[in-house]
């Protein structure tokens, strides 16, 4: 089995063929310092799939580890051959002196046509910036202009650390919608981040949590009812949770206003939930 540096494989077996990818007993040290110990996870087309956990708890690490960008001391990491990954980083800055428009930032991904390129950018809704400075775009705007980027690699695997950073709360929840019907409409399956695991209820197929170790994984309403995520997150995070159930007939749009659907009314919830 030809293995890659770090602990990668990409061997054919039985496993490459069920999942994407696949990390079994995955440890990292940095500095002499456990970062993360013993983490299983996998991802398979279609599915989405969330690392949650507190700060500090590993979750970048892992992400880094499955991507092999940062080396691991114990376990491994099993890619299925020839798989394509679309990666969205946690945070980019691009220095004031650097001129870039949203046009010239998303073509560093690679040479695409313009048609696959505007086609990306109206997926994620942001085709009306595209001439538009990324200094001067909103945190919202600039999520979904690094989620693009990734997408014109065409991946297998959506790979998304902390997707709904800087993104004010009205917006949060119609990110992760997109997420999913990117999932839906192109089949791939997404590994992504989080801290919050309310934002993801509606989002996620199953949930890993983590605090440098595996503490708990599952569907997202069993693992807010888990005594290890409740004793992690408090009793009162998992009674809220187990409560949370959010409906929408309307969206919001990229800059946070409530864009009605239907017959253009919000239901009693939703109203106040917007004051």
């Amino acid at each position: 089995m030809p293995w890659l540096p770090n602990g990668l494989s990409t061997g054919r077996n039985r496993m490459a063929e069920k999942f994407l990818v696949e990390a079994k007993g995955v440890s990292v040290t940095i500095g002499g310092k456990s970062i993360i110990q013993a983490i299983d996870l996998s991802v398979s087309k279609g599915e989405i799939v969330t690392l949650i956990g507190p700060n500090g708890a590993g979750k970048t690490t892992l992400i880094k580890a499955v991507l092999g960008l940062r080396a691991i001391q114990q376990g491994e990491v099993k890619l299925k051959p020839k798989l394509n990954i679309g990666y969205m980083p946690q945070r980019l800055s691009v220095d004031l002196n650097m001129p870039m428009t949203v046009r010239r930032f998303v073509g560093l991904a690679g040479r695409v046509g313009s048609g696959k390129r505007q086609a990306v950018l109206q997926e994620v809704g942001i085709q009306q910036i595209i001439d538009s400075s990324i200094h001067y775009i909103s945190g919202g705007e600039m999520q979904r202009v690094l989620l693009a980027r990734a997408l014109l690699r065409d991946p297998d695997l959506l790979v998304l650390d902390e997707p709904a950073q800087a993104v004010d709360v009205v917006g949060q929840a119609d990110l992760y919608q997109l997420i999913s019907r990117i999932r839906d409409d192109r089949g791939c399956g997404v590994l992504m981040v989080s801290h919050d695991l309310h934002l993801v209820m509606s989002s996620a197929d199953n949930v890993i949590c983590i605090n440098n170790h595996l503490c708990c994984h599952g569907h997202p309403e069993a693992v807010s009812r888990d005594p290890s995520y409740v004793e992690l997150f408090g009793e009162q995070v998992a009674q809220n949770l187990a409560l949370y159930h959010h409906h929408h007939d309307h969206t919001h749009a990229v800059d946070g206003h409530v864009v009605l659907q239907g017959d253009g009314t919000m239901n009693s919830e939703e109203k106040r939930d917007h004051g």
